[in-house]
């Protein structure tokens, strides 16, 4: 671990620059993806990735080069390439950022387990076809497959000011679906994959579920193959935890991002309904509606000591009691708006650029058991896992669709129903929150695959959050 800090650190030293300030942000990166499908080992994926970012401060102007050539001379390089870069944007530079805060810190982050090394590829694999091996033997299921992307990542930040900041962080994102069909209709149901990925070692199976799983998977594919289509109109919605992840990620994140709010991210992944005005002001939601940027959370994807920008990350208030308090926003935006912010700051590798992004973004948990948030709904529909999303460049509008639905009738589960999808208006939709889960149905869940940025950017994002009930939201079925 870490093991080339202590040439980088000598490398770094030994760069000779004019720059007010200088840093180097190294990256070293792998991917291991592996899967069964319908019993039969599919062709490993693996790729690993290495360099470094030299980032300078001339006159008030930031400028950066990336480099995969790591020695001296190519590092002395870059870094005369970011100065160079400097002095011929200067001319043209918007904004002065000679007196924004320099960090100077030093610090290691671990993941959990870190240190543990994990099974070998062969018991990987047999545990995956152990589990596709196990969806039971029916015509109906036509299609099914067993994963695990493993992703392992140690970076290292330094500063001409003496900041030393490294991280050494592993990721598992296991997964398993089904597919069901009878000819006339198919239907699938997953647990995990997208939806969840933890920070940590091995443990992260027997966490997710998935150990065991293929045979409940499989009979509740067949259960939406024989259920009747989502009824349409207004009814409570009771969210489990692995919807509310994309409610979170798309009505809260994306919008809350102090880069959008500001018109950057307008040519790509677009703006926000949410004005800078707005914070201190807005009242977002329901008093039952708290909202935290929460990097302490070991096991959750984006937890960390700092940003990729150097910035100290602790837990922070958003949105509390449903009142919009702060943006998503890295220090440059702070120092670009005059809005406090937090340490969201963070790029995909070492040759993007760190910009505002999600990080974990979690809602906090109420007073209410599953049983009591059921027990309170009169009419209404319980959905989860996501299917379908879709939602304007606003971050405001939306109508997302949902794997698994099961009615709820005077506070009682009552039968499958398929293809449960709602609708809403962001600005509205999160006013409707009338009953939060309380801590047993919390779930800290996350997604390899946010993408953001040009060039673009995909980062890990987590979201941890409680089963939630809303009030009579537009609800309908795949006929709708």
């Amino acid at each position: 671990m870490f093991d080339s800090s202590a040439l980088l650190r000598q490398r770094f030293a030994a760069l000779r620059s004019t720059a007010e300030v200088f840093s180097l942000r190294h990256v070293k990166q792998s991917y291991q993806g592996l899967a069964v499908r319908r019993n039969v080992a599919q062709p490993p994926f693996f790729n690993q990735d290495e360099g470094a970012m030299l980032t300078v401060r001339i006159n008030g102007v930031e400028a950066y080069a990336a480099t995969a050539d790591l020695s001296q001379s190519g590092l002395q390089r870059a870094l005369e390439q970011a100065e160079a870069l400097a002095r011929q944007i200067a001319r043209h530079s918007l904004l002065d950022v000679s007196t924004q805060a320099v960090p100077s810190e030093r610090h290691d982050h671990v993941s959990p387990n870190f240190i543990q090394p994990l099974p070998n590829l062969a018991d990987c694999l047999g545990l995956l076809a152990a589990e596709s091996a196990s969806v039971p033997t029916d015509n109906r299921l036509v299609d099914w497959q067993a994963s695990l992307g493993i992703s392992e990542v140690e970076q290292t930040y330094l500063n001409s000011a003496g900041a030393e900041l490294r991280h050494a962080q592993r990721f598992l994102f296991p997964g398993m679906g089904v597919t069901a069909s009878d000819g006339q209709d198919s239907q699938s149901r997953s647990l995990g994959r997208d939806n969840f990925g933890q920070q940590g070692g091995f443990e992260i199976i027997e966490r997710c579920g998935l150990i065991g799983a293929a045979t409940q998977v499989a009979d509740q594919a067949l259960q939406l193959l024989l259920a009747p289509n989502t009824p349409s109109g207004k009814r409570d919605l009771l969210l489990m935890p692995d919807q509310m992840m994309l409610q979170i990620h798309e009505s809260i994140g994306h919008p809350l991002e102090m880069d959008r709010i500001l018109g950057d991210e307008r040519n790509y992944a677009g703006t926000s309904f949410v004005k800078a005005s707005d914070f201190g002001q807005l009242q977002y939601g329901s008093n039952l509606l708290n909202v935290t940027f929460d990097p302490t959370i070991a096991e959750e994807l984006a937890s960390y000591s700092h940003d990729d920008d150097g910035t100290a990350a602790s837990k922070q208030f958003l949105i509390r009691q449903g009142r919009l308090l702060r943006p998503l926003g890295g220090a440059l935006s702070q120092f670009r708006s005059g809005l406090d912010g937090v340490a969201n700051s963070r790029a995909c590798s070492w040759n993007r650029a760190p910009i505002d992004r999600m990080a974990n973004l979690n809602i906090e948990p109420g007073e209410q058991s599953l049983a009591q948030l059921i027990g309170g709904i009169e009419q209404g529909i319980l959905m989860r896992t996501n299917r379908s999303w879709s939602i304007d460049d606003a971050r405001n509008k939306f109508q997302f669709g949902c794997e698994w639905g099961q009615l709820i009738e005077d506070g009682q589960l009552k039968g499958v129903v398929k293809n449960p999808n709602y609708r809403g208006i962001s600005a509205q939709f999160w006013r409707d929150l009338s009953a939060v889960g309380d801590r047993s149905t919390f779930e800290v869940l996350g997604t390899p695959n946010c993408g953001k940025g040009e060039p673009n950017q995909v980062v890990r994002v987590g979201h941890a959050s409680p089963a939630c009930v809303f009030s009579q939201i537009d609800v309908f079925g795949g006929d709708a």
